[in-house]
């Protein structure tokens, strides 16, 4: 089946007692064993239930992969997955990362006895000198958070497997629909489901997905050891959110690059961070790699932090909001909201600076979306 088909269907059969199309929202924390020593198809809604089964089997499919769970919020998943080792392991990093995954593996894992090393994954020679013996997972975004720098999968996990190391990759900034890591060679795919794949801000949740069957049921063990599920509601509202996630994909997709065009070309920005420009150093990659680029990138104002808090002050369509994915704009400064964990050093190494802006193109009318970006960039220039 096609994607679109998948993202409606998979694990979705009607419901066999009463035939309801839609998969109901199982409410309960237990289910009843037919006797001490028989139980039923669940036990207990930590476990499993129903209707986070139903979306993890779609998650898998439109992954391609075999087996899908989902967790509690994108951390949860992030911290499950980090389970799987031991202190004294070395995690290579990309040294562009969201913040809050920064934050999770530089102060808490780091103190735990987990070496770290932050790497630029587009440089292999980068990649090959920070090798180590105890090297046992690489951890890759692409594009990246951010700076929508954009990593060779291919190459990287060719690389991975001839050492035997494992590889993680971020999909959040282009969901399922545009990007496919696992076809690619990537052991485990992490999305942020409060992101794209659910798409209205109603929700937070978080995946992971995986081909390889030894490595799902460790996953599967750690998930129901630590209880890192999300509840039954909120699996619904993620499920509900993917049957129309290639729909709203190249509305973002369009939306995005109509924005990106209109600011690359504009008197008051520096530079513009989107993949689908052929003004990206990556743009070739990001063309083989994705079938599209969503409707999230950032951009450098040139003058400043002044006129970048400006200029959200000045929008009116775009909620100054962190998060992205959603159906309604969002705009942030990530200087001083998602990346406020890291230290300045660290913002800075990375190339987060004062006057960077990232954006989250919704599905609003495009020409009204510019239309706000042009009376808010004229009223920087009236001042």
């Amino acid at each position: 089946m096609k994607f679109k088909t998948r993202a409606i269907h998979a694990g979705q059969e009607p419901e066999p007692l009463h035939g309801a199309v839609m998969t109901p929202v199982y409410q309960t924390s237990t289910f009843a064993f037919e006797a001490p020593d028989r139980p039923r198809a669940f036990d207990y809604s930590r476990s499993g239930n129903p209707t986070r089964q139903a979306l993890e089997e779609c998650l898998a499919s439109v992954e391609n992969g075999t087996r899908g769970f989902a967790f509690a919020s994108g951390m949860a998943a992030e911290t499950t997955l980090l389970l799987l080792y031991g202190a004294g392991d070395h995690f290579i990093v990309s040294d562009e990362i969201y913040g809050g995954t920064y934050r999770l593996l530089m102060n808490v894992m780091q103190n735990k006895g987990f070496e770290i090393s932050l790497v630029d994954l587009s440089d292999m020679k980068a990649l090959e000198n920070a090798l180590q013996e105890n090297t046992r997972m690489i951890w890759i975004e692409t594009p990246t958070n951010p700076l929508m720098k954009v990593v060779d999968l291919q190459a990287i996990t060719t690389l991975a497997r001839r050492r035997g190391i494992e590889t993680i990759c971020d999909n959040t900034f282009l969901s399922p629909y545009f990007q496919n890591p696992l076809d690619f060679g990537v052991d485990m795919v992490l999305h942020s489901t409060t992101k794209y794949i659910n798409g209205h801000s109603d929700v937070v949740g978080g995946a992971v997905v995986v081909k390889d069957a030894e490595l799902g049921e460790r996953i599967y063990y750690l998930q129901n050891a630590t209880g890192t599920i999300p509840g039954p509601w909120d699996c619904f509202l993620v499920m509900r959110g993917m049957k129309t996630l290639a729909l709203r994909m190249e509305e973002h997709n369009r939306n995005g690059m109509r924005l990106a065009q209109y600011l690359l070309g504009h008197e008051a920005v520096e530079k513009v961070l989107h993949p689908g420009l052929e003004s990206h150093p990556q743009y070739e990659l990001a063309k083989r790699q994705a079938r599209g680029y969503g409707g999230t990138f950032s951009f450098f104002m040139k003058g400043g932090v002044e006129e970048a808090h400006c200029l959200l002050g000045n929008l009116k369509l775009f909620s100054q909001a962190v998060s992205l994915g959603g159906v309604e704009s969002l705009i942030e400064h990530p200087w001083s909201m998602t990346h406020i964990s890291m230290p300045e050093e660290a913002r800075r190494k990375m190339g987060i600076t004062e006057n960077l802006v990232r954006v989250s193109v919704g599905l609003e009318d495009i020409d009204d979306l510019l239309e706000d970006f042009q009376q808010a960039l004229d009223g920087i220039r009236s001042k």
